[in-house]
């Protein structure tokens, strides 16, 4: 008997102009691994909602069909009722905390469904360790990365032993070893997973069976976007002059133990350099003190010029009713107009940005901080959610208008970095892309 279901479900969200899921027919088998492929905006998180019992409880709008899990119809009982049997991981783990230290995030929902207090703990602490996050005990989570909050909220969700764990873009800010270690354990554990995923690389590897979603609808296959390497011709760039200089830099937070002890880099014009590195190693801590966000503790940093910064959760920073408002806010109009057609916003130009998916988002923002023509252009995790056709629209973007800037990449991605950079500087000793 089929663990969950979704019998010809159809979901608009409120104001909505077409169905999020249109006409969706789906089962998951106890024990199954799904992986839920398909574009920025085809439905995939919506999907994931709907078997968690949010779609439509939580957002509203108009449904039409039926899910049930476990036997349970999510028309009637509440998604409170699910919970031990279903945990879900966000696509924005920083919007899913609700505590301030780590090992009281991951116990709050054993709390919740009544697990004895003397098994919390351990559950907890077995919860970490099994992504190779046990470290983190004690850590404030104001202090993380984004990988390692990620991390967190994996845990919590492992922590709960479900028998449906949903999983959306669950290794967007994760080194590979982390990925390798989310995806083996969610499989010894033998519950049922349902994983969304614009990075299919390790998901792949572990499932079962492959759903595609386009347009809210599931369908055959992949478009050929999918399927296709990324290739572009490697030729040396004429590296300009300096835009930015780390001399010897070190940074602690308040409290907290060093993250980067005499590090250095030179960035010029002209180039696009990729930085890679294991998730807490302090790539994003870099990228700030570059860009002037931080000053560093010891050291300097020298810059010329503008900087324009891409945080990993970006859509906290979105203010504006529109697209278009939300990149001519930053870069006027004309910029705006031409930056909706370089990232193919053009569709959603009136669009509310809240109204977007997670890779949509993260599209407008790209375009945001691209739009004002900055000396430095730092992008931290800029792939977040997008899938390939878009990460390589992206890539053609940015090695376009790489000349007369210094370009700055974090990421994880190995098909961005592929595809742009000119030089990759890895932070670790362990720096591996998935």
């Amino acid at each position: 008997m089929a663990l969950a279901v979704a019998e010809r479900v159809t979901f608009t969200y409120p104001e909505g102009e077409r169905p999020a899921l249109d006409d969706v027919w789906l089962s998951i088998e106890p024990g199954e691994f799904v992986a839920l492929l398909g574009a920025s905006g085809s439905g995939k998180s919506t999907l994931l909602r709907a078997f968690a019992g949010l779609v439509p409880h939580f957002h509203g709008g108009r449904f039409v069909g039926r899910v049930s899990v476990g036997g349970r119809d999510t028309r009637v009982g509440r998604p409170s009722e699910l919970a031990g049997m279903v945990a879900t991981l966000f696509q924005e783990p920083e919007d899913q905390v609700v505590l301030t230290r780590v090992d009281a995030e991951v116990a709050f929902g054993l709390e919740n469904i009544g697990v004895p207090p003397a098994d919390i703990g351990p559950r907890a602490r077995a919860a970490l360790a099994a992504i190779g996050a046990e470290h983190l005990v004690g850590r404030e989570v104001a202090e993380l990365s984004g990988g390692e909050l990620q991390r967190v909220c994996l845990a919590s969700a492992l922590a709960l032993e479900p028998r449906l764990l949903l999983l959306d873009e669950p290794s967007s800010q994760l080194d590979r070893d982390a990925a390798e270690a989310l995806f083996d354990h969610a499989r010894a554990h033998g519950c049922a997973v349902v994983v969304a995923e614009q990075r299919p690389e390790l998901p792949l590897e572990h499932a079962d069976r492959v759903v595609f979603l386009r347009n809210g609808r599931i369908v055959d296959g992949p478009p050929a976007a999918w399927t296709e390497q990324p290739e572009r011709q490697v030729t040396p760039c004429h590296l300009g002059e300096e835009v930015v200089r780390l001399e010897s830099v070190s940074f602690a937070y308040p409290g907290g133990p060093p993250v980067l002890v005499d590090e250095s880099l030179v960035l010029h014009r002209n180039e696009v350099v990729v930085l890679v590195g294991p998730n807490g190693v302090g790539k994003t801590t870099l990228a700030k003190l570059a860009t002037g966000l931080l000053a560093p503790g010891a050291g300097r940093v020298v810059r010329f010029g503008r900087a324009a910064y891409l945080p990993q959760d970006p859509g906290r920073y979105l203010v504006t009713e529109t697209v278009f408002d939300e990149i001519a806010l930053a870069a006027g109009t004309r910029r705006a107009r031409r930056a909706l057609v370089e990232l193919g916003l053009e569709p959603l130009a009136r669009r509310h940005p809240r109204d977007l998916s997670s890779g949509e988002r993260e599209r407008l923002a790209v375009g945001a901080v691209m739009a004002v023509d900055p000396d430095l252009l730092v992008l931290d995790e800029p792939t977040r959610g997008v899938d390939p056709e878009r990460k390589r629209e992206l890539a053609e973007v940015l090695r376009a208008q790489s000349h007369g800037r210094a370009t700055l990449v974090v990421t994880h991605d190995r098909m961005l970095a592929t595809a742009v950079a000119d030089r990759i500087v890895a932070l670790g000793s362990e720096a591996v892309l998935v």
